[in-house]
């Protein structure tokens, strides 16, 4: 599918056909000062751009008035969140920065789509491999590199018309802003949709400097370098599945994480979850016993710092940390071994552990991949704490709420909260084909997936 100066074009292969594509501009002209990208977001500039799909069901019919809506105020809050507005570039001493005036306010890449054959089922509830192949057409940037924002907006949004709905697709620069960010982002986008003569109730925090300071030059990779450092086609075929855990399932897994511990609760939902499905994943892998085994956790540093940031920081503020342990060891244990694993890890990284992971990439700087997560690795992204569910553009709640195509490996899950609510979580989960069927046959695995 190919889209020129806003001319339709398409192919046999795509059921989506593009209408227009335009660049949304903040409402007035911006003269900002350019933004430090820091030591904290500095590591995702060789990730992809995080793709989020929200889909809506709605019967109406004006598309055109509808998207009208969304783009005006998409326009009216980029004046706030205005580093989405900018673009990537080096500094006078070949430092990254957000640009943010004049010339280098570039604006959102904004494509209107139709799919009328296709219903929101198909994307969210659909079979696996037909709906990888449709996220391709509906959620934008896919396989584009952070770095590629010195020449490419740094958001990027699709709006899809479809059958019984409507798939509004998001392109985010990973090295310009985090989970947290994204969130804060689309829920003012929405309230301002959905309510458009409110003054702002969401004010984003834009000094970065006070998160760290330091400036820290990096080397870029060309384009052949990243290839050779991290294909982009998986060895094995991929497939990604969503699981849902009901309320009753999180608390079942909570309780028998806990069940052993000396203080009471100490298991977190999060940590007896993720231990769950660590576990089940070894199995499905049919890892031998001495095989190490990782599991990787995004984890927001805001309150971690030391003075702590705060909550509507715009930027990126995580850090990836990781336990590490032999699959047999993990194995052979009861549930909270691998739950009080990751409980240790991620209660240990403190302002210390997260200051001594800053200034060691600072003193030698390097290109992340995703081969870095580690050997047999779960890695986890997003979180069930973002109230994705309350991005409501005037046209009701999502019917579903899930990732695009970039930045999923054989072991990457991401974390939603369950559209129901109350402690349901949703578990976006990506393995090798074979992996993934062997998880689908494990009945401790599905015992307690399939509690009401």
């Amino acid at each position: 599918m190919a889209i020129e100066n806003g001319t339709m074009t398409s192919s046999k292969e795509t059921q989506v056909k593009v209408l227009n594509k335009t660049k949304v501009l903040p409402t007035n002209p911006l003269n900002k000062p350019s933004i430090l990208l820091t030591t904290f977001d500095l590591p995702y500039i060789t990730f992809y751009y995080n793709q989020k799909l929200l889909l809506y069901k709605c019967s109406e019919d004006d598309f055109e008035g509808i998207v009208t809506k969304l783009k005006d105020s998409l326009a009216v809050v980029l004046e706030s969140f205005y580093p989405l507005a900018g673009r990537l570039a080096k500094d006078e001493d070949g430092v990254l920065v957000v640009e943010c005036h004049g010339d280098s306010i570039i604006g959102a890449e904004v494509v209107e789509a139709m799919a009328d054959t296709i219903l929101v089922q198909d994307l969210s509830e659909g079979d696996a491999a037909a709906s990888a192949s449709l996220l391709q057409d509906v959620v934008p940037y896919t396989g584009v590199m952070n770095l590629e924002g010195q020449h490419l907006p740094l958001l990027a949004i699709q709006f899809t018309k479809l059958k019984d709905g409507i798939a509004v697709g998001i392109a985010f620069n990973h090295a310009v802003v985090d989970g947290n960010s994204t969130w804060q982002f689309m829920t003012a986008w929405s309230e301002q949709c959905r309510v458009s003569s409110i003054s702002p109730t969401i004010f984003p925090f834009h000094d970065r400097s006070k998160a760290r300071s330091i400036k820290t030059k990096i080397t870029l990779p060309t384009a052949a370098e990243h290839e050779k450092a991290d294909p982009n086609t998986p060895q094995k075929p991929l497939t990604a599945k969503i699981f849902s855990f009901s309320s009753s399932a999180i608390d079942q897994l909570k309780a028998s994480a806990n069940a052993n511990m000396i203080t009471s609760n100490s298991i977190s939902m999060f940590q007896s979850l993720g231990a769950h499905v660590w576990r089940a994943v070894c199995r499905a892998r049919r890892l031998k016993a001495e095989d190490i085994t990782v599991f990787a956790v995004f984890t927001d540093c805001r309150k971690r710092l030391d003075p702590p940031m705060p909550d509507n920081y715009f930027g990126n503020v995580i850090q990836a940390i990781f336990t590490v342990t032999a699959s047999g060891l993990l194995l052979a244990n009861p549930p909270e071994f691998g739950a009080e694993l990751i409980h240790k890890v991620v209660n240990s990284h403190d302002n210390n552990a997260i200051t001594a992971r800053l200034a060691e990439y600072e003193e030698k700087p390097k290109m992340f991949y995703f081969s870095d997560a580690g050997i047999n690795t779960v890695a986890v992204g997003s979180s069930p704490r973002f109230k994705v569910y309350d991005v409501d553009f005037g046209f009701g709640r999502p019917e579903r709420v899930m990732s695009g195509s970039n930045n999923k490996f054989d072991g990457m899950m991401y974390l939603y909260p369950g559209r129901d609510g109350g402690r349901s979580i949703d578990v976006e989960l990506t393995l090798d084909f074979e992996a993934m069927e062997n998880l689908e046959k494990d009945e401790e695995f599905l015992l307690v997936n399939a509690l009401a």
